[in-house]
């Protein structure tokens, strides 16, 4: 198994990250300013078996060239994990040197970045692509800024909620169809798990600052956001426009966490640690069946299909879907975040026009579906999602997609990154045994105030 990291780790890390970051700002440079080339920056799968990304955008770039004779796509990969990706974009985003002509960015971090001023408003060009009235209203508003403008076009959006193994379940005595209903429930199948098949981890939530926005979407906010009634905020109150301190609910949420890893429920907590967990578990945990229980996203299938790097034809069979149930299940009794990514034209682009024409490809109702199926998202075109085409490309879509209703979307806010961090810092706190709940809950408190010059509410 994966080792913990020492301290000298991560800052072995960072001058890795700063050096490869360096290289893809000279890949960047040179012909940025040549109007015949069209500069494509995005996120490639640190799992080198994984190329969905890079085979949509290979056959995006062939239909481009040809639809527009003498222009050249030039794809800029940049391989890292999600917190390392972050840094090398903003990196390449603040010189005209170096910026791209076309950057997927995370909608999390999207205000950030345009509150930097690296992103270009992208309304003068949707108000003429007719396209743009097919995507769904909760889509568009994730690349819309304070301002009131758009910076981005989402490429689809996703759920979450929890993956479980049915062999494992029923060799532990458990339902073949498990529907728990509150925390509770789910920590009870996790013990029983791991008394009666032993070797498995009964239950994966991922932690800590290695996991990155993982640890606290994927996890920590699944948990947040079922702690209350399900309809106020519990990270930010809209009314005082101010941030809100860790209370009860952020406290039972870091408990839960603790439980999982002070109980042995969860990965050993070197592994949990482990900056490649996301492909730890999708590449091996879960199709060996060393995983019982895991709290992930509704793209995880897309590593599993036929010619994919871990091709895994039984996923569907072997695993079973479940609701992340709300902490006592109280109304609505469930709950899912929801996030994706979007296409943004930095400030600095030499092509905009071309990058927007470009976009257009990437998001005709042909290509979406295709890249909706391939990666197991979520459509956020409306013709699309009433594709029987989609709708029927596998099992799980409809499970996720039925699960927007009850989803809830992060206070993507310029101060957001930096919110996260400092849960992610809380979670590995707790995770590690080296502070309280009450501590790392305090700490949090601490850091918020500092990433949000103070703006926080107690509620």
């Amino acid at each position: 198994m994966p080792v913990r990291p020492t301290a000298a780790r991560p800052r072995l890390t960072a001058l890795l990250a700063l050096a490869v970051a360096a290289g893809a700002l000279t890949a960047c440079g040179g012909s940025g300013s040549d109007p015949d080339t069209l500069k494509v920056s995005f996120k490639q799968s640190t799992d080198n078996s994984v190329h969905v990304m890079d085979a949509y955008l290979a056959d995006v770039k062939r239909q481009f060239e040809k639809k527009y004779p003498g222009k050249k796509v030039d794809l800029v990969p940049i391989k890292a994990p999600d917190s390392e990706y972050y840094t090398k974009l903003q990196q390449m985003l603040r010189s005209p040197k170096t910026a791209p002509d076309l950057v997927y960015e995370d909608t999390f971090l999207i205000n950030s970045d345009i509150t930097s001023g690296y992103l270009k408003p992208l309304d003068g060009y949707l108000a003429k692509w007719p396209d743009w009235r097919k995507f769904i209203p909760t889509a568009k508003t994730a690349a819309r800024a304070e301002d009131g403008r758009t910076y981005g076009v989402p490429d689809g959006t996703d759920t979450r909620g929890l993956w479980y193994d049915k062999a494992l379940f029923a060799k532990a005595g458990l339902p073949a169809e498990w529907h728990p209903k509150t925390w509770e429930d789910v920590l009870d199948a996790a013990r029983t798990v791991k008394e009666k098949v032993p070797g498995v981890t009964p239950l994966n939530i991922y932690t800590g600052k290695p996991a990155g926005e993982a640890a606290t979407m994927q996890s920590f906010e699944m948990l947040l956001y079922g702690t209350g009634d399900g309809r106020a905020d519990p990270l930010y109150d809209t009314a005082s426009k101010k941030w809100i301190a860790g209370g009860q609910g952020f406290k039972d949420a870091l408990t839960f966490v603790e439980t999982v890893y002070r109980e042995k429920l969860g990965p050993d907590v070197a592994t949990a640690l482990d900056p490649n967990i996301q492909t730890i578990v999708r590449g091996d945990l879960l199709p060996k069946g060393k995983l019982a229980i895991d709290l992930d996203g509704s793209w995880l299938p897309q590593d599993w299909q036929a010619g994919a790097g871990h091709a895994w034809p039984q996923w569907s069979t072997r695993l079973g879907l479940a609701a992340m149930p709300t902490q006592r299940g109280q109304a609505p009794g469930r709950v899912s975040m929801s996030g994706g990514w979007t296409w943004a034209i930095p400030a600095k682009a030499h092509n905009p026009d071309l990058a927007f024409d470009f976009i257009t490809t990437l998001q005709s109702r042909a290509n979406a579906r295709k890249w909706y199926i391939a990666n197991s998202g979520i459509a956020v075109r409306e013709d699309v999602a009433a594709d029987p085409a989609y709708v029927k490309a596998q099992p799980g879509i409809a499970f996720f997609t039925d699960l927007v209703a009850s989803t809830h979307y992060r206070p993507a806010y310029p101060a957001y990154p930096r919110v996260s961090t400092a849960i992610q810092e809380a979670m590995e706190g707790v995770t590690t045994g080296d502070l309280s709940v009450a501590k790392a809950a305090s700490g949090y408190d601490d850091a918020l105030k500092d990433a949000t010059g103070n703006q926080v509410v107690r509620r």
